[in-house]
């Protein structure tokens, strides 16, 4: 007979014990079981979580964006359109509190903007981007409301007939339908009409030369700064 079982068959009460023995075990063995699946469940649950939280940043993030790029739109709107810098000037004048604000609220807004939305990865310096872009839109909204309903009324008489003579040469310097030498001589007049009334951004001035060039007849861009 097998040792074993010739062991086991003079000794059948240690059954009792050994199977309690093992019943315990069993026991032991399911709750440490039970608690393992318990902290990959909690693990689960917290990268979740976090995932869902980080979409739903990034999500906020891209709507800011897109917010921030409706209100650079507007500005466009006047920055490359000397026409609209004429009918709204204060648009432009940085002797205005409130053309100021915009343009600093802009520039801070600018700064803050993040090059990709997962570049923001703390609610602080997403709050802070958030409150920037609120601030941008509303700089932006006082100072147009602002410029919409005084127009041209802080200028006196003379100075409004002199933009308004700047308002149709301009015109003349963007007709392709003129000659180069008429819209050469009515860009550079215009640029005097308004010299010391409205101070044109750069870009504005680049957007008119580029365009009024663009038309241009002959072989060489005019040279638009000459005097």
């Amino acid at each position: 007979m097998n040792p074993f079982f010739d062991f086991l068959s003079h000794n059948w009460w240690l059954v009792f014990p050994l199977s309690g023995l093992a019943g315990g075990w069993m026991r032991s063995w399911s709750r440490a079981s039970e608690r393992r699946h318990r902290r990959r469940v909690e693990i689960y649950r917290l990268r979740n979580q976090s995932a869902q939280a980080e979409q739903a940043s990034q999500s906020q993030v891209l709507r800011l964006q897109e917010a921030h790029d409706a209100v650079n739109r507007r500005w466009l709107g006047y920055e490359l359109d000397v026409g609209k810098l004429i009918d709204f000037p204060v648009m432009s004048d940085v002797r205005e509190p409130l053309t100021v604000a915009f343009l600093r609220a802009k520039k801070e807004a600018d700064g803050l903007r993040p090059a990709a939305p997962s570049d923001i990865t703390t609610a602080a310096r997403l709050a802070e981007y958030r409150a920037a872009v609120r601030s941008f839109e509303l700089a932006f909204d006082v100072a147009e409301r602002e410029a919409k309903r005084i127009k041209d009324s802080n200028f006196s008489e003379p100075e409004r007939q002199r933009l308004e003579t700047a308002r149709k040469l301009l015109r003349i310097a963007s007709d392709s339908a003129a000659t180069s030498a008429e819209r050469q001589t009515a860009y550079k007049r215009a640029r005097r009409e308004l010299d010391g009334l409205i101070v044109l951004p750069e870009a504005t001035i680049a957007a008119l030369e580029e365009k009024v060039a663009g038309a241009l007849d002959a072989p060489k861009a005019p040279d638009f700064h000459q005097s």
